[in-house]
C-alpha cells in the first residue's frame, strides 16, 4: 500500500449525499489547487461524478471477492493523479444498499463489502465521515426513493419487518471503523449535519468558508402525488427512464399534499425512535470515533 491519505464520506443514504458530492463537484478546482483528487459517482447527477466502484452482494459467491477487488482496485486506479496526493472519496454505498431495509435486514454484506474495499484502497484511511439518520425516517425516506424508479409494494406490506430489523448504526459503524482502520472517525447526527461545505472542512479541515455551497439541488424529494403517479405507471407495465420518471417529480412537485404514499403507525414509529435513541448513546461509548449530536 502506498501512504496516500484517504478521506472517506460514506453517507450515509438520505442524509444529503448528493448535494456533498454536488458540492465536491462546485469546489473542484479549489481541492485540486489544495493538492486532493476527487472520486464520486454521478448517480444523482454531480458534474464530474466517475466512481464506478462494484462491491459484493449477499447473493454473490465469496470466491468472487477477488475478483471484486480488483475491479474496484482500477475503479480508483482512474482518480489516482499521484501516490502523495490525498484523495478524497464519497460513495454512500460502501456498506450496502437500502434494499435490504424492506426485508427487515440493515446492511447485512457491510463487513464483507468493506474488507473488498479496503483490500482496494491505495492508502491508508486518514478520516472517515458518516451522518446517521432516525430509523423511522431512514426507512421511510429510502421506500419513497427506491417507489421513484421501481415498482414496489404497499408500504404496510414490509413496515413490521423494518420496525423488527436486525442490527443497527451501533453494529454497521463498529464494522466500518474496524475494517477501514481510519486514524479518525466522525458520526454526525443527522440533525447536526449543517451544509455541504461545513461537512468537507469537517471531513479534511480548515475554514468552510474557502469553500462555496452549491446553488443546485440535487435528488429533490417526490411528493406522494408524483410517487403515486409513477407507481401507477409502473403496475401498468410502463418502463421509464431516467428523464421520464424525473419529469412526472417535476410535473407535481407543488403538490404537496399528504396522501399516505408511505408512514408507519405511531406504535412502529415510537418503536423506532425509541430505538435510535438508545443506539445513540451506544454509539457514544464506542471506542475510536466521534459522535457529534
Amino acid at each position: 500500500m502506498s501512504s496516500k491519505p484517504i478521506f472517506i464520506h460514506a453517507g450515509a443514504h438520505r442524509t444529503g449525499t448528493s448535494s456533498f458530492q454536488n458540492c465536491l463537484s462546485a469546489n473542484r478546482a479549489t481541492l485540486e489547487r489544495e493538492g486532493f483528487d476527487l472520486a464520486y459517482p454521478d448517480r444523482d447527477g454531480a458534474p464530474g461524478g466517475e466512481l464506478a466502484l462494484r462491491l459484493p452482494q449477499p447473493r454473490h459467491r465469496r470466491d468472487k471477492d477477488k475478483n471484486f477487488e480488483a475491479f474496484c482496485r482500477m475503479a480508483l486506479a482512474t482518480h489516482d493523479r499521484g501516490a502523495e496526493r490525498p484523495l478524497i472519496l464519497s460513495e454512500e454505498n460502501l456498506p450496502g444498499r437500502m434494499m435490504h431495509f424492506y426485508a427487515g435486514q440493515f446492511y447485512p454484506a457491510a463487513r464483507r463489502r468493506l474488507r473488498v474495499f479496503k483490500g482496494a484502497l491505495p492508502g491508508p484511511v486518514s478520516h472517515v465521515i458518516y451522518v446517521i439518520r432516525p430509523y423511522d425516517a431512514l426507512f421511510v425516506s429510502g421506500f419513497r426513493k427506491r417507489a421513484e424508479d421501481n415498482p414496489v409494494s404497499p408500504f404496510k406490506d414490509s413496515a413490521e419487518r423494518m420496525v423488527a430489523f436486525k442490527g443497527g448504526w451501533p453494529e454497521m459503524l463498529g464494522t466500518l471503523r474496524k475494517v477501514l482502520s481510519p486514524t479518525r472517525m466522525t458520526v454526525v447526527e443527522y440533525g447536526r449535519r449543517g451544509a455541504s461545505r461545513d461537512l468537507l472542512a469537517l471531513l479534511i479541515g480548515g475554514a468552510a468558508e474557502r469553500f462555496k455551497e452549491p446553488e443546485q439541488a440535487l435528488n429533490t424529494s417526490a411528493t406522494d402525488a408524483a410517487l403515486i403517479e409513477l407507481q401507477r405507471r409502473y403496475l401498468a407495465g410502463e418502463k421509464l427512464q431516467r428523464p421520464a420518471w424525473q419529469q412526472v417529480i417535476r410535473e407535481n412537485a407543488d403538490r404537496n399534499e399528504d396522501m399516505g404514499f408511505a408512514a408507519f403507525t405511531p406504535e412502529q414509529s415510537e418503536t423506532l425512535r425509541n430505538r435510535y435513541a438508545v443506539d445513540l448513546d451506544r454509539i457514544e461509548n464506542l471506542d475510536g470515533l466521534t459522535l457529534l449530536r
